[in-house]
């Protein structure tokens, strides 16, 4: 089974992740790697600030991820993405993406000026993401989930599948990230209770032919892996990563993983899900 050389789910510095880009490219060539993408968050939504879990990001230090309009995150990733060609241009050892990870809120609104945004961002590719769903009238992130009362975390993580599922639909995204992520926080965790839930969403990603991500920063990949078994669902190997150390980290892991669900043939090569990023904006 072919390894594979490139790692295209990151985070820097200056968003939520502990590396500067220069530190992640050193990391990657280290370890062989042909290609490396940097997809910092790119998170937009009215009530953002108004979340509970935005003080925490606060404090933490990565409030930049969080953005109340488009043109907000727009003048972020300006000049993030001027540093990252800039670094192109003295690399000769590695490929440097720029890419983009992009929590999906369905609207017509938020899908006009999402694509607005990426004719004057122009990334090389686009990773569809899930953090929040809304519920009560509020944005709840996988950490509200977390404490919310069982009945309650129940409708949410049923929000949760079905908003994954309508991410595949909308065909705006180049593969969709983590799809397990609930299960980070031993969120769904119950196969016969979350399966039926599970299945509707991957039925929606098999129709539409999104890809998605085997993420090594979590401990459970079932749906890439079990519910993908016997599937055409194009994959790819993520390592998150939000730190230079954590490049790589168990890709021969999830190799293996891959390898008992007999889906190593759905493995993306780098240039096919360039083609696809293409095709897709």
């Amino acid at each position: 089974m072919k390894k594979q050389k490139f790692t295209l789910h990151t985070h820097t510095r200056g968003f939520d992740g502990r590396s500067t880009p220069a530190q992640m490219i050193k990391q990657a060539k280290s370890l062989g790697f042909e290609a490396i993408g940097f997809s910092n968050h790119f998170i937009i939504h009215p009530e953002i600030y108004f979340t509970n879990f935005y003080p925490v990001a606060l404090a933490r230090g990565y409030d930049r991820i969080y953005n109340y309009n488009f043109r907000e995150a727009i003048n972020k990733f300006v000049p993030h993405y001027s540093k990252l060609e800039h670094i192109a241009g003295l690399e000769k050892d590695i490929k440097i993406l720029r890419g983009l990870e992009v929590d999906f809120f369905p609207s017509a609104e938020w899908e006009k000026d999402f694509k607005r945004a990426i004719k004057i961002l122009q990334p090389d590719y686009v990773i569809g993401a899930v953090h929040f769903v809304e519920y009560k009238g509020q944005l709840r992130n996988v950490h509200d989930i977390a404490r919310a009362e069982t009945k309650d975390q129940n409708v949410m993580l049923k929000k949760y599948w079905e908003k994954l599922g309508d991410a595949a639909e909308s065909g705006l995204f180049t593969w969709l990230a983590h799809p397990d992520l609930p299960k980070k926080l031993n969120l769904g965790m119950n196969y016969i209770d979350w399966h039926p839930y599970e299945m509707t969403a991957k039925n929606k990603i098999k129709a539409s032919q999104t890809p998605i991500e085997f993420n090594t920063s979590l401990k459970d990949n079932r749906m890439t892996t079990v519910n993908a078994h016997r599937s055409d669902i194009p994959l790819l190997i993520s390592d998150d990563a939000h730190s230079a150390n954590q490049i790589g980290r168990d890709f021969d892991l999830a190799r293996n993983e891959i390898e008992k669900a007999n889906l190593t043939k759905n493995l993306l090569s780098l240039e096919k899900i360039l083609e696809i990023a293409d095709k897709r904006r």
